[in-house]
């Protein structure tokens, strides 16, 4: 049984693409999100705060991308990027205990 998993891509007043992603990500979307990652050439802004659960088949799909991709996590998020040291290879933007995203904003 698949896991349910929104996403939903835009684009930034910048033209930047933004996939914004919510639910949670595990080994039977995944795939999934790989192909939305691989719809879109160059950089890619993916607003993961929606997120409430990333499963190391998640993290891979991130890892093969992250030369590439800006990140908005939430504080549950952010020790799972840093200890599997996705946020040495992806910039990541951590929401602050106001809730408010350190630049770039969330996708529209």
């Amino acid at each position: 049984m698949t896991t349910p998993l929104t996403l939903t891509s835009g684009r930034r007043p910048d033209g930047t693409v933004c996939l914004t992603v919510a639910g949670e990500i595990d080994m039977s979307n995944a795939g999934s999100l790989a192909e939305a990652l691989d719809a879109h050439a160059g950089p890619v802004v993916v607003d993961l705060t929606g997120v409430e659960y990333l499963d190391s088949a998640g993290l891979s799909v991130l890892f093969a991308h992250a030369d590439r991709l800006q990140l908005l996590v939430t504080p549950l998020l952010e020790p799972v990027l840093t200890v599997s040291g996705l946020t040495d290879l992806a910039t990541v933007h951590a929401l602050g205990p106001d809730h408010r995203p350190s630049p770039p904003r969330p996708c529209p």
